[in-house]
C-alpha cells in the first residue's frame, strides 16, 4: 500500500470518526413545559396519594432529634381504623388537618409560573405552640425559619434531608423554593429550653407535611435525585423563626402585612394591579416601601417618639398622638399626618 493511499484511508476514518462524535453531542433540546400543560398532571398525582396513603407513624419522644419523625405509608387495608386516607382530614376540626389554599400567580410582576392558579396541600400534624410568651408565632412568606426536613417523592424516595438538623432558611430567598415559603406559614414555632450543659431542645414546635406541585418546586430543572416535573414531598418541624425587615423602615415584614385578612403572605404585584399589603397605592407593598403612607416622610422617621426611640408597634400613635384606640390610623399609614419624632 503506498504512503498517499496511507494517508488518504487514515484522513477518510478521522473525518468519519469526528462526525460521529458531533452527532452524539448535539443532544436534543428540548423546551419546557408548558406550565398549563403540567400542573394538571402534578394535582392528579397529588391528590390521589393524599387518597391512598397514611400517617403510619408520629415519633413522640421529646428532647431527641427524632422526636415528631413521620412516616407516611400506602394504604393496605382501607376498611382498617389505623389506616385512615391524608385526605379524609381535609379542613378537619381537630389535629391532624389537612388544609389546601390556593396560590394565585396571575397579579404578580411578570405573571411567574405561567400566571396559573396553584392549590397547595398542608398537612398540619401539630401546629406550634408557645411557652409563656414565647414561640408559638406564625412566620410569614418573607421571613426566615429554623426548621428540619425530609424530602421525598411521591414514590416514597428520600431525595434530601436534614437528619434531623436545624437549619435557618430565608423563605424569601431566589434559592429557596417557591412551594416552602407558601407552606411554612402554616406552622407556628415551639418554645426552647437550656439544658446544663449548654445545649438546648425545642419544644411544642410545629409538625407537618407538605405537597408541592412541581412548579412549587423544581419543575423541569431536574436536581440530584429529583427528575424533571416532580411533585414534592416535605416533612417538616418549624422550630423558630427570625423575622425580616426588607425595606429597613423599623417595623418588621409581618406587622406590614396590612391586607385586612392578615393572611402571613404578602407579594410584589404587577403594575396597575391592586395590592391589599399596600397602603398608599404607590405600587409598592409595605413591606419593600420606607415610605407606607406617600407623604415625602420615612416611615422610619414616623414610628419614633419625641427622644428618637422606636414606638412598639402596638403603641405607634396617630396623628393626633392617640395610643388607645384599637381601629386607629398609626401616623406612618396617614399620608395627611406629617409628624416626625414627636
Amino acid at each position: 500500500m503506498s504512503k498517499i493511499k496511507f494517508y488518504f484511508i487514515v484522513l477518510i476514518a478521522m473525518i468519519t470518526v469526528s462526525s460521529c462524535n458531533k452527532d452524539n453531542n448535539d443532544e436534543e433540546i428540548i423546551p419546557p413545559k408548558p406550565y398549563a400543560e403540567q400542573y394538571p398532571i402534578d394535582i392528579a398525582a397529588i391528590e390521589n396519594y393524599l387518597n391512598t396513603h397514611y400517617i403510619s407513624d408520629v415519633v413522640n419522644k421529646p428532647g431527641f432529634p427524632e422526636d415528631q419523625d413521620v412516616t407516611i405509608s400506602e394504604i393496605t387495608d382501607a376498611s382498617s381504623p389505623d389506616q385512615r386516607s391524608l385526605m379524609s382530614y381535609l379542613n378537619s376540626n381537630t389535629l391532624p388537618r389537612l388544609t389546601s389554599r390556593n396560590v394565585e400567580t396571575s397579579n404578580e410582576v411578570g405573571s411567574p409560573l405561567g400566571g396559573l392558579t396553584y392549590k397547595i396541600y398542608t398537612l398540619v400534624i401539630r401546629e406550634g405552640v408557645g411557652n409563656v410568651g414565647v414561640g408559638g408565632e406564625y412566620p410569614c412568606n418573607m421571613d426566615a425559619v429554623f426548621a428540619g426536613y425530609k424530602g421525598t417523592l411521591l414514590d416514597g424516595t428520600v431525595f434530601d434531608s436534614s437528619n434531623n438538623g436545624q437549619t435557618p432558611f430565608d423563605l424569601s430567598s431566589a434559592g429557596i423554593i417557591r412551594g416552602w415559603s407558601e407552606a411554612f406559614p402554616q406552622f407556628k414555632t415551639g418554645w426552647v429550653s437550656s439544658n446544663q450543659d449548654g445545649t438546648v431542645n425545642y419544644n411544642d414546635f410545629g409538625v407537618g407535611v407538605m405537597f408541592l406541585p412541581s412548579a412549587m418546586g423544581y419543575y423541569g430543572n431536574a436536581q440530584a435525585g429529583i427528575p424533571a416535573y416532580s411533585p414534592l414531598v416535605f416533612s417538616v418541624k418549624l422550630y423558630a423563626l427570625k423575622r425580616a425587615d426588607h425595606d429597613a423602615d423599623g417595623i418588621p415584614d409581618f406587622q406590614e402585612d396590612v391586607d385586612p385578612s392578615h393572611n402571613r403572605y404578602m407579594y410584589v404585584f404587577a403594575t396597575g394591579v391592586a395590592n391589599p399589603d399596600d397602603s398608599d397605592g404607590d405600587g409598592i407593598p409595605d413591606f419593600l416601601d420606607i415610605d407606607d403612607d406617600n407623604d415625602t416622610y420615612s416611615t422610619r422617621g414616623e414610628i419614633k417618639d419625641k427622644d428618637g426611640n422606636y414606638y412598639a408597634f402596638d403603641k405607634i400613635p396617630d396623628c393626633s398622638g392617640d395610643q388607645t384606640i384599637a381601629n386607629r390610623l398609626k401616623r406612618h399609614l396617614d399620608k395627611n399626618c406629617t409628624k416626625m419624632n414627636q
